[in-house]
């Protein structure tokens, strides 16, 4: 994975393309790779968590963050990616990105006509809830 991020920090899209799993190939776009990479300041890769993925496996995941600035907004690729071993090189062979976190609450939420929980005595809509 760290390889794959330098790569496109370089601009090194054979690498990008020979790191592949032949059924990723298909659907690599080496023009739109080229121009992400060449438009976009890379900022640092945070590696959240591995499974698998040592030198007896064959298949390992690694779910990543990739920060990044391009046209003057910084973003952030936060992904979990699946590794194949082929021909003893590790290939990327896809991923899922990880979407924002849901918020949830920790206790339930204060209908507007329920008393106000601050104890005022006065209804929620009346008083914390305007």
């Amino acid at each position: 994975m760290r390889s794959r991020y330098t790569a496109y920090t370089l601009q090194d899209i054979n690498y990008l393309e020979a790191t592949l799993d032949c059924n990723q190939l298909r659907d690599f776009d080496k023009d739109s790779t080229a121009m992400w990479a060449r438009d976009s300041t890379w900022m640092g890769l945070e590696i959240v968590e591995t499974s698998a993925g040592s030198s007896d496996d064959k298949d390992g995941t690694v779910e990543f963050k990739a920060r990044y600035e391009r046209d003057g907004v910084i973003q952030e690729h936060h992904e979990v990616s699946r590794f194949r071993k082929i021909d003893g090189r590790w290939r990327y062979s896809g991923g899922k990105d990880v979407g924002p976190v849901q918020f949830q609450r920790d206790a339930p939420k204060t209908g507007r006509n329920e008393p106000c929980p601050c104890g005022s005595g006065k209804k929620y809509k009346k008083c914390c809830g305007r």
